[in-house]
């Protein structure tokens, strides 16, 4: 048996190539998992963009220098185990490479999940390296998979966002700029933001996805990038950027006197990240989602912390997919040439925000 895997090379994302390699055997204590589907969205090219400076390279090595697996997450079965407490059979969610077929190693198996403990994912963190049976997954229905892989992790990023913010007492501020303003995990997180009474949430977009942005109705206003000035200088305001574009964030930085915050999410435009230096005001922050995580289940306990995240799930994919004006359209790619092309699609920031991409480099 062999697997499929699309690689990238690190320095170039364009770049990008399908191979082939021969399964070798299991060791004790080890599972193979067929990655049945998996979602590409712009999250996936920001773990890419990032893949060095907050090591997504390392989870799937490819043993090719220079070339990587881009993390993507989703759903597969297993189909070989030499693990006692994994069952040939089960169907699990979780972090994944491109791939047709992936090797784990399951540890600190519970009723829900386990972990993988491969040492060379042993120093990354644990929230990237759990699997959950969907037989005892709360967020598991098999009508929503898809909606699982393509919004589950951005939404839960969302959720974050939203909840440091108010942990923080949004530093002082009652306005947030949100760049990339059609993305999913923007529109998630204004979704959460337009609930804190006293918040008002802008996003900001390109002129061709405006509309769209207007349509979700969880925005206070939206403005393409060249209406910036429509926000008024001494706005006490916090900028979320999801975009990474080094240019918008240097406006932003240098216009509003009363920035509170700059937090940076991602990168949905590629060729225009930069450095966060010599800016004005204060300098930005990576939020990195697992840091918030764990520092909630502290506080609040693994039960409650997912309870309020499962509650804040459903009422978002509701939304979601409501039946008269759905904010997502599910779009299927099976096959390796068309998942490659679902790559190049989702690289160049094109598509159709409305669209959500579901891959598939199964066999037949």
């Amino acid at each position: 048996m062999t697997t499929t895997r699309l690689l990238v090379r690190k320095d170039h994302l364009s770049d990008a190539r399908l191979t082939d390699i021969a399964d070798a055997a299991l060791a004790p204590g080890q599972a193979r998992v067929r990655i049945d589907t998996f979602a590409l969205t712009s999250n996936n090219i920001t773990y890419a963009a990032f893949g060095d400076a907050m090591n997504y390279w390392q989870f799937f090595p490819t043993g090719e220098e220079g070339w990587g697996s881009i993390p993507v997450w989703g759903f597969g079965d297993v189909v070989q185990s030499l693990h006692p407490g994994v069952a040939v059979g089960e169907r699990l969610y979780g972090y994944f490479p491109m791939a047709s077929s992936v090797v784990l190693s399951p540890s600190h198996l519970t009723e829900r999940g386990f972990t993988d403990a491969a040492p060379h994912r042993a120093a990354l963190h644990a929230v990237y390296n759990q699997y959950l049976r969907t037989s005892s997954d709360p967020f598991y229905t098999a009508e929503t998979e898809s909606l699982q892989s393509l919004l589950r992790p951005l939404f839960i990023t969302s959720w974050l966002i939203d909840d440091f913010m108010h942990d923080d007492a949004f530093f002082g501020a009652d306005t947030m700029l949100l760049s990339s303003a059609s993305s999913k995990t923007a529109y998630g997180t204004a979704f959460q933001l337009i609930q804190r009474p006293g918040i008002e949430v802008v996003g900001l977009t390109s002129k061709a996805n405006k509309a769209f942005c207007e349509s979700l109705g969880c925005y206070s206003r939206v403005l393409s990038y060249e209406e910036l000035d429509q926000v008024a200088p001494d706005a006490a305001c916090v900028y979320v950027d999801f975009a990474g574009n080094a240019n918008l964030r240097k406006q932003i930085h240098a216009r509003f006197a009363d920035l509170k915050y700059s937090c940076s999410i991602g990168g949905t435009h590629v060729d225009q990240l930069g450095s966060g230096k010599d800016l004005a005001g204060p300098r930005p922050v990576l939020f990195f989602a697992p840091a918030q995580i764990k520092k909630r289940i502290g506080e609040w306990g693994a039960a409650e912390f997912g309870k309020r995240m499962v509650a804040a799930w459903h009422a978002f994919t509701a939304r979601v997919m409501n039946a008269q004006a759905p904010w997502l359209k599910v779009q299927r790619h099976d096959g390796a040439e068309a998942v490659t092309a679902a790559y190049a699609h989702v690289l160049a920031g094109r598509g159709d925000p409305r669209e959500g991409h579901v891959l598939s480099l199964r066999s037949p």
